[in-house]
């Protein structure tokens, strides 16, 4: 893997990665989730944000962009590579019809972190093959409402075959909840994708908390 650093590979590693969900986060907006999720030491956060005009998403993502520069996190942008470079976001995650990892790369250069997201063992065997994506969605593993654009489940075969077979770190996506982490932990998955569930939470750093003692 050309662009694969060990530096990159080492920020990758972590348990939670956390996305923003405003629709969900019971008022406090995009900027207090993420500080809430950084302060109960998150260390990678996806801003994904549909509904909002690119000066709002900027503004939104220049702030939480510094946030986690302060705490040690990354930064990334779902599907606006503007704004991601915009921000001087750590990486940029993109669906299987966005731009391609390859013409990516060309504008961003090694350093940024592109993240992609596969929905079965073919797509994650091209991305492996193309060489480019640091690492790999798989999912959605259960329904979700958080995403309206996102296809049927995928279940968890496809996180088990991505287990055993694939050699890009991966995160693992698509409602999962406190109530079934356990599970697609034990299928291999060792980064887990949460939105609505961390965001939506009364208190962010108790749910976080929970979810890392299920882990446990």
């Amino acid at each position: 893997m050309k662009y694969l650093t060990e530096d990159k590979r080492k920020k990758l590693n972590t348990d939670i990665y956390a996305i923003t969900a405003e629709e969900y986060s019971l008022g406090r907006g995009n900027i207090k989730t993420a500080a809430d999720m950084l302060a109960a030491g998150i260390k990678i956060i996806q801003y994904r944000e549909k509904e909002k005009t690119a000066l709002e998403k900027y503004r939104e993502c220049r702030i939480i962009r510094e946030m986690a520069r302060q705490k040690g996190a990354l930064f990334i942008v779902n599907d606006d590579l503007g704004i991601a470079l915009a921000v001087e976001a750590d990486g940029v995650h993109v669906g299987q019809d966005d731009l391609p990892p390859a013409e990516i790369r060309k504008i961003t250069g090694e350093k940024m972190i592109i993240g992609l997201s596969t929905h079965s063992p073919e797509q994650a065997r091209r991305a492996v093959a193309e060489g480019v994506a640091d690492y790999l969605g798989v999912g959605p593993i259960y329904k979700t409402e958080t995403k309206k654009d996102v296809g049927d489940p995928v279940g968890l075969a496809y996180l088990e075959y991505v287990a055993a077979n694939i050699p890009l770190p991966f995160v693992a996506i698509g409602g999962i909840k406190e109530s079934n982490i356990l599970e697609v932990w034990q299928k291999g998955a060792r980064c887990i994708a949460m939105s609505s569930e961390i965001a939506g939470a009364a208190d962010i750093a108790d749910k976080i908390a929970s979810i890392r003692r299920v882990l446990k």
